[in-house]
């Protein structure tokens, strides 16, 4: 027995260190050289402060900021740990219901707009945590930014096109926007004017 047992508990001892100490680490290492920002999480910064993650989406609903997908995650909407879709078909009534409510909320917020509502406006992702948005539906929502924020629509839509991201290869996927960091920059684009009108920082 005790000649089974010795290179067994030895075997083990060895997979443990290389498969449970050597491996991580060595994949955490190489993460952290190569690519740090995403190893951490490709957490956003705003003046020193954690604001959030270019991979997961936050929910905006004021004016004045671009709104991204609904998320259907639960209890509370871009929950990184419920991720997942609301599963439902499109004859759902449940379904029906939601994306009436938010084609609602979308002509409330900027009723002189009569162009179609652009589908991922209204509809969740599978994941539930998507961060872009279409570049139709950022531009469906461009003159009621500018009107809100008091800025030129030419001046928002420079900074949707600054933050669009192609397909990839120009093949793959489609052009999209990240709502977080577009509506940073336009809480940067404020602060840039109030200090240009007023000559100090609020």
């Amino acid at each position: 027995m005790q000649a089974i047992l010795r290179p067994a508990i030895v075997l083990f001892a060895v997979l443990t260190l290389i498969c449970g100490v050597l491996y991580p680490a060595a994949v955490t290492g190489i993460a952290q050289a190569a690519f740090p920002a995403a190893a951490n999480g490709s957490l956003v910064e705003k003046d020193g402060q954690v604001v959030g993650s270019s991979l997961i989406g936050q929910q905006f609903t004021a004016p004045g900021y671009f709104w991204g997908r609904p998320s259907a995650t639960g209890p509370m909407p871009n929950n990184g740990g419920g991720s997942g879709g609301s599963n439902q078909g499109p004859l759902n009534p449940a379904l029906q219901e939601a994306v009436k409510g938010r084609i609602a909320a979308l002509r409330a917020a900027d009723p002189d707009n009569t162009a179609p509502v652009p589908v991922d406006l209204v509809s969740a992702s599978g994941s539930g945590l998507d961060p872009e948005i279409s570049l139709a539906a950022a531009q469906y929502q461009a003159a009621r930014v500018a009107r809100a924020r008091g800025l030129s629509q030419e001046r928002v839509n420079a900074l949707v096109e600054q933050h669009t991201q192609l397909r990839a290869l120009g093949l793959f996927g489609e052009p999209r926007v990240n709502a977080l960091a577009l509506n940073l920059d336009l809480d940067k684009e404020a602060k840039v004017a109030t200090v240009a009108k007023t000559g100090h920082t609020r």
